[in-house]
């Protein structure tokens, strides 16, 4: 999700994506398609519409390719197709795909969009996607059409779930009438070639009658089959044995040291813990040993995977409460987001943990600690990261980050995808900080396994004054506007001063302290500005002393940044050892801290999921199958092996969420495992490829 650090626009088109049943992918078009578009050598150039934009016939090497070159003058420069017939009727179709090349010399945002009209015009829908392409590189762009690949003959409503069977298309797949084509900005100007556009997949209808239950005794989809389910606890026992010849098979990397650090690499100075060194232009983590170290790992090492099942008990074939598997009942308190968030309290199930027990048996829980120390060195990781379970990372077999919060109270004017932002003047801010910091001593606090932490995650930083407004639009109790108008007093002295600047009619200052209502942003934006810049530096300059306080010797690796701006990014660059970004993108071999600013960068999170294994929601990031999956996972991380800046890649996460959904809903299949624990051969045979050689491929990378 940024070119340097997250920027208002990369906020506005991650809100926009999120906002459609439409997701990019990277690779090639799947079987089945219906071409949409012809670009041989009667196609009619004098009908397609432009808006902004230039457009030309070219010849490459996958055939003739529509040549599209934008300006700045509008917000949405591209240009629109339309189908000879009036319309594409792609009823039952599950996406339909654009084969994009950016010709420029710099990453280029691409968005497209389907627009359909009812037969009697009274209504309109559409469908949109949009992706961001490097300089040089082909990649294909995936509209949505269906949010899954199954309907039902008969409506009905299935709860707690990002996607589900149910879910209706928010476009007539059946009256297409345009695709729109555009870039869009801060990020506009650019060439770039649309080759193959056709419509994939089918829609599976199923029947409502027969529907329930839809998930089976082991978490799995009923209705569909695919290579890797299990059908039975003897299924499951065969898998393990498969794995375990391959585990012997693959031990890991033969350069690497206990920590995972090249052994046969350059030998740096040794401390005795890990941090951060510069060498040869390129930036390292350097482990206890000294060796060259670069953070290849993964999020969620844990068992733990529950899906609520209050209000919803007939989607499932549950145990008795007499059963063995009944102990891996639970419950749940409330959720971020979803049906559950305002539910007090609601029964909870854990599939995942229930076929660890018939897997493994009776000592599940040490044999599957044990094992994922064994898994992530087979697979040529060398990290647990973010939101692992610490008894497995208390073994210390495996380096690990760890991850603190707590921080007071919230700034009531604020706003995030996650909750308000915390009020760094609050007293409690830094009281809640230390509090959780002491919680480390004796584990994490000063164990060389311990790479460093991570404090809070995507926080809501808005835009340059976002944080500054909110302060103003809080209660006149809240501690960072108390702080604000005492700088603004000893800034103008009168408030008629401060009137006069910025256009305001406040009868004193208490009036301002009373006011909810924000000054005009271009008229205060020096001060807004100003005071933004406090309130960032005062985060992380706090979070650092007690992070620092507790564990000196451990990094501080910031607050994993998902939207972000400039001033943000730049108040983290100054107290931060290593900057944290959750990048759900298809390439982060741009990404830079903000513009003179020389700091190490940290991939906390991202994933790729698909649709070809049972499950319902493919994460942020889509890809065709799991062949595509694993492509997509080697292009990424050996991206971010040649960018300098990048110290470490963390995949989110370790299995597959539940098929029904945790808590808030998320239902992906981003897993290195499934929800029985069994291993998906093809992104770990990538994975294998990346940590064999990765030490090697970043020094050598130009």
């Amino acid at each position: 999700m940024k070119k340097t650090a997250r920027t208002g626009y990369r906020a506005l088109l991650m809100v926009f994506l999120s906002l459609f049943p439409a997701f990019a992918s990277v690779g090639a078009p799947v079987d089945d398609s219906q071409r949409l578009v012809d670009l041989a050598a009667d196609f009619d150039l004098s009908k397609v519409e432009t808006r902004d934009a230039t457009v030309s016939l070219a010849a490459s090497e996958q055939g003739r390719v529509l040549r599209i070159e934008t300006a700045d003058q509008t917000r949405w420069p591209g240009i629109t197709l339309r189908p000879s017939s009036g319309r594409w009727n792609l009823a039952g179709r599950e996406l339909v795909t654009l084969q994009v090349r950016n010709g420029g010399d710099r990453p280029l945002d691409i968005g497209a969009r389907l627009d359909a009209r009812s037969p009697d015009g009274r209504y309109t829908s559409s469908s949109a996607a949009a992706m961001s392409v490097a300089p040089g590189s082909t990649a294909a762009l995936r509209i949505r059409l269906s949010p899954t690949r199954y309907q039902l003959t008969e409506p009905v409503e299935l709860i707690g779930m990002r996607r589900a069977p149910a879910e209706r298309p928010r476009i007539d797949a059946a009256h297409i009438e345009a695709l729109l084509i555009y870039t869009a900005r801060p990020n506009n100007t650019g060439r770039f070639e649309i080759g193959a556009v056709s419509a994939q997949g089918r829609v599976e209808v199923l029947d409502t009658k027969t529907f329930f239950p839809f998930i089976d005794e082991f978490g799995q989809f009923i209705h569909k089959e695919w290579p890797g389910k299990s059908h039975s606890v003897e299924e499951m026992k065969a898998h393990t044995r498969e794995e375990e010849k391959d585990l012997a098979a693959h031990p890991g990397p033969s350069e690497w040291n206990q920590y995972g650090g090249w052994a046969k690499g350059p030998k740096l100075e040794a401390t005795g813990f890990f941090r951060t060194e510069k060498y040869e232009g390129k930036w390292w983590l350097v482990d206890p040993e000294g060796r060259l170290f670069w953070s290849h790992g993964i999020d969620c090492v844990r068992a733990q995977s529950a899906t609520p099942v209050s209000d919803r008990e007939h989607y499932f074939r549950l145990p008795a409460d007499h059963s063995p598997f009944a102990q891996f009942y639970g419950e749940g308190s409330g959720a971020a987001r979803g049906y559950y968030e305002n539910i007090r309290r609601y029964r909870t199930y854990d599939f995942s943990m229930a076929n660890l027990l018939r897997k493994y048996g009776p000592d599940w829980e040490t044999h599957s600690r044990t094992l994922a120390h064994r898994r992530l060195r087979s697979w040529g990781m060398n990290t647990i990261g973010n939101w692992s379970d610490s008894s497995i990372s208390l073994m210390r077999r495996t380096p690990y980050t760890a991850t603190i919060g707590g921080g007071g109270i919230r700034i009531e004017g604020s706003e995030g995808y996650w909750g308000k932002f915390y009020d760094v003047f609050d007293p409690g801010f830094r009281k809640g900080i230390r509090q959780s910091m002491e919680r480390e001593r004796g584990r994490s606090a000063g164990d060389p396994w311990c790479i460093g932490y991570f404090v809070h995650n995507e926080l809501g930083w808005g835009d340059e004054v976002s944080l500054a407004v909110a302060a103003l639009k809080s209660p006149a109790s809240q501690p960072a506007k108390k702080v604000f108008l005492a700088d603004l007093k000893e800034k103008y002295g009168t408030i008629e001063k401060l009137n006069e600047a910025w256009g305001t009619r406040h009868a004193s200052w208490d009036a301002l302290l009373q006011s909810v209502t924000p000054p005009d942003r271009k008229k205060a934006e020096d001060d807004l500005k100003t005071f933004y810049t406090r309130i960032a530096e005062t985060y992380f300059s706090v979070i650092r002393e007690e992070v620092k306080r507790v564990a000196p010797h451990q990094l501080y690796l910031g607050c994993r940044f998902a939207w972000v701006n400039d001033r943000a990014a730049r108040a983290a660059a100054k107290f931060c050892d290593v900057i944290g970004y959750n990048r759900y993108a298809y390439s982060v071999a741009d990404q830079k801290p903000p513009e003179g600013c020389d700091k190490p960068i940290i991939i906390g999170e991202f994933h790729f999921g698909a649709l070809d294994r049972g499950m319902f929601h493919p994460g942020l990031r889509e890809a065709a199958d799991q062949r595509e999956r694993a492509a997509a996972y080697r292009k990424y991380v050996e991206g971010a092996l040649r960018n300098p800046f990048i110290v470490g890649t963390h995949w989110f996460q370790y299995r597959d969420q539940p098929t029904t959904g945790r808590s808030d809903g998320e239902n992906y299949q981003i897993g290195f495992v499934d929800i029985c624990d069994t291993p998906y051969s093809e992104t770990i045979e990538a994975s294998r490829a990346v940590g064999a050689r990765m030490y090697a491929y970043r020094l050598e990378s130009k």
